[in-house]
């Protein structure tokens, strides 16, 4: 550790394995449970701004909350479904706890205790099933899985323009509930 706190590498220089350990260390990717713990955070502190900005708007100190929470929650609910979808089909779900996992998004503050569920059955234990040296992928969607794990970076990209894409067409449908 320097003097202003900064962790350095402590392999001695001569010792490439040492160095190879750490490099490993740091790119190790995100494990399903890691991965849906935040989304399912994420999904709940959403739900939260959204609450507020209607407590603001109906308590009459401001209605300018709603939309940018509304739009923020909507982003991170499609994300969510996306994650959850990727992990269901990563992790074998049954199709009836998939849908669950979907529909807690819906309910406020309910991804949590689905995440909780879910980790302590063993729903999101070990790492990807689909990454390269894993299972081969057989279906479609394993095969959609498996490629996004192999290339996560471009998988991102694509995950943000579907879930871009899922969001211009529900803003050019309409609120969720009718005005007026």
């Amino acid at each position: 550790m320097t003097e202003d706190g900064r962790i350095v590498d402590q392999a001695p220089p001569n010792d490439p394995d040492a160095h190879q350990a750490l490099d490993t260390q740091e790119s190790t990717p995100m494990t399903p449970r890691e991965l849906y713990g935040r989304f399912a955070v994420a999904e709940a502190v959403t739900w939260t701004l959204l609450i507020l900005g209607m407590v603001l708007k109906y308590t009459g100190t401001s209605e300018a909350f709603v939309p940018v929470f509304g739009m923020l929650h909507g982003l991170v609910f499609l994300a969510y479904c996306v994650v959850t979808c990727f992990v269901w089909v990563d992790q074998r779900w049954s199709a009836g706890f998939g849908v669950l996992g979907l529909a807690s998004a819906v309910v406020p503050y309910a991804t949590i205790p689905f995440e909780h569920r879910a980790r302590r059955s063993g729903r999101l234990a070990g790492g990807w099933r689909l990454a390269p040296g894993g299972d081969r992928p057989g279906t479609v969607l394993e095969k959609l899985g498996a490629w996004s794990l192999r290339s996560p970076a471009l998988a991102v990209v694509a995950g943000v323009v579907v879930v871009a894409g899922l969001a211009s067409v529900l803003l050019h449908l309409g609120p969720p509930v009718p005005r007026g």
